[in-house]
């Protein structure tokens, strides 16, 4: 299964050090408080609800970018008092998530299950939509409203958004599972149920080498 690699700037090579080191703190901080800091999205399907979501999923060729823009999804809306939908999953996602008036993250520790690294600045993590934006226009979001646009991008009931590592979110951009996978494989599981039941829920198709790859990443799982 082909995974797009992470091009090393300066910066990149700092950033793989950084994720080292701090996938090392991060096992230590699971001896001294039990369990590290862990990214849960709800909603996540067993295998066997997974597997019919995938069957009852609509297969067809890729749609157009034409007309695409983000500013059709608009996300990062206020949910509740300060704080919108990026701060809503920082604090979800992370522990001992410290904020201050403006409800932005001043402290904290975020797990990134997609590569396995620990950090501890907000300025490290992404918000990752699991279906990306551009991958939704695809698959018929580009008949949506931009009111329906607007609830899939900030979808908290299901398990659309996650705190992941920025450079890693970065890498995989737009793609979907035929070409592009969490580094970590033994999340592929949990990716791949996340992201058949984003798609089911929301009424979205997907092509056959992206059915193939879902399906051989579903086979992992266990439960």
């Amino acid at each position: 299964m082909p995974i797009t690699p992470i091009t090393h700037t300066p910066r990149a090579w700092r950033r793989a050090a950084a994720i080292t080191a701090a996938a090392l703190a991060g096992a230590v901080l699971a001896v001294v408080n039990g369990q590290p800091a862990s990214a849960t999205p709800p909603g996540i399907p067993s295998r066997t609800t997974a597997q019919s979501q995938l069957n009852a999923l609509t297969v067809a060729a890729q749609g157009s970018m034409a007309g695409y823009s983000r500013d059709l999804f608009p996300h990062w809306i206020t949910i509740t008092g300060a704080c919108n939908t990026r701060e809503q999953v920082l604090k979800r996602d992370g522990t001992s998530v410290v904020v201050n008036s403006s409800c932005a993250a001043t402290s904290g520790r975020w797990y990134s299950p997609y590569d396995g690294a620990t950090w501890y600045a907000a300025s490290d993590v992404d918000i990752d939509h699991v279906v990306p934006l551009a991958e939704a226009w695809r698959s018929g979001a580009s008949s949506w409203t931009t009111s329906r646009r607007q609830s899939f991008a900030n979808d908290l009931t299901r398990p659309q958004l996650i705190a992941v590592t920025d450079n890693v979110n970065q890498a995989k951009g737009d793609q979907d599972p035929s070409t592009w996978q969490p580094p970590l494989t033994s999340y592929r599981c949990t990716y791949s149920k996340m992201w058949i039941t984003v798609k089911y829920n929301w009424g979205l198709t997907l092509q056959s080498s992206e059915k193939s790859a879902l399906q051989s990443m579903l086979d992992t799982c266990a439960s």
